[in-house]
């Protein structure tokens, strides 16, 4: 039986929908290219409305039941959200006066997206400057300038959203075990990746920067505190493939040549992270177990290493899967 969707869309059971989607589609690449300048834009509308948060982690994005959305922002007395939608390919605005708008998502540059955007923003009584180049990439090229960035295969975007929300559901399993200073589970536009992020509690050493096209003092402000994280990349950036990460800062001495679990996970000596690729998971009789695994045994190594204080930071109730 086929469900129908708003609109007379038929919606029918896929066994992909039912666990870990395979990678994108080959079209992926240049579409990642595009997207994530797309979400870097509305990123950066958050970034300009909302109040700071340590570690910028009011600028994030979250998961939603249908693709990326910003959460209730405060505008002008009012709030509004912004959310991509995956399933029907739309950025959607919502205000709480009970304004609605959008405007579609397909093939077209960053340069047309930006225009778009800012209409939509107006059609909502909005009007919200923000510095319009990327950031954290290499290709600086000012949003309203960039024609060279314009793919959007809805397939392969769908493909890496419903790889999101497995990775999302892990993680926050993964944070539940942990009762000292812990980041949400959310979506950097920066970097482009879902990540949570686990804290000590003492203070960091300064952070060297030198992030492509991001101001160093960002990354102080980040990086403030000591820090296990760990995320998840689609593809496209840091290993070059699409693959689950975890790193310390700052790194212990040994934690290049700690045990971690399972087996095809490592340490990547250029990004100076732990590695596990996206389809040592997917494609394991337990996704689930396997990327916790590789989750808890990357932090127990960089805790222990790092001389955290396990035994008021961890939530040892709830079971021998949290010990390491």
């Amino acid at each position: 039986m086929s469900a129908v969707a708003p609109g007379g869309r038929s919606v029918r059971p896929s066994p992909e929908r039912d666990g870990w989607p395979a990678e994108p589609l080959p079209a992926w690449q240049d579409t990642l290219q595009t997207l994530h300048r797309w979400t870097q834009i509305v990123g950066k509308t958050r970034l300009a409305l909302a109040p700071m948060q340590n570690h910028w982690w009011q600028v994030t994005l979250y998961v939603t039941a249908r693709g990326l959305g910003t959460s209730p922002m405060p505008y002008q007395g009012r709030s509004a959200e912004l959310e991509f939608d995956f399933i029907d390919h739309r950025l959607a605005l919502r205000v709480d006066d009970g304004i609605t708008r959008s405007m579609p998502l397909a093939p077209m540059t960053v340069a047309a997206f930006y225009r778009e955007f800012q209409e939509l923003l107006r059609s909502c009584a909005m009007d919200v400057p923000i510095w319009p180049r990327p950031v954290e990439l290499p290709d600086a090229t000012p949003f309203p300038s960039d024609t060279a960035h314009a793919s959007y295969d809805a397939a392969a975007v769908e493909h890496f959203w419903r790889a999101l929300v497995q990775a999302d559901r892990v993680f926050k399993e993964f944070r539940g075990r942990f009762i000292g200073k812990c980041s949400p589970v959310h979506f950097w536009w920066g970097a482009f990746d879902v990540a949570c992020t686990r804290f000590s509690g003492r203070p960091g050493p300064k952070h060297t920067g030198g992030i492509p096209n991001c101001p160093d003092w960002v990354m102080w402000e980040a990086y403030s505190h000591e820090c296990f994280s760990a995320g998840w990349w689609p593809g496209g950036g840091g290993p070059n493939e699409s693959a689950f990460y975890a790193y310390a800062y700052p790194e212990p001495r040994g934690l290049s040549e700690a045990p971690i679990r399972p087996a095809g996970a490592r340490y990547d000596q250029t990004l100076r992270e732990f590695i596990l690729p996206y389809e040592k998971v997917r494609t394991s009789q337990r996704p689930d177990a396997v990327l916790l695994d590789f989750l808890q045994s990357t932090y127990a190594a960089a805790a222990q290493l790092g001389s955290w204080d396990r035994a008021s930071l961890e939530r040892r109730e709830a079971g021998e899967a949290t010990k390491g």
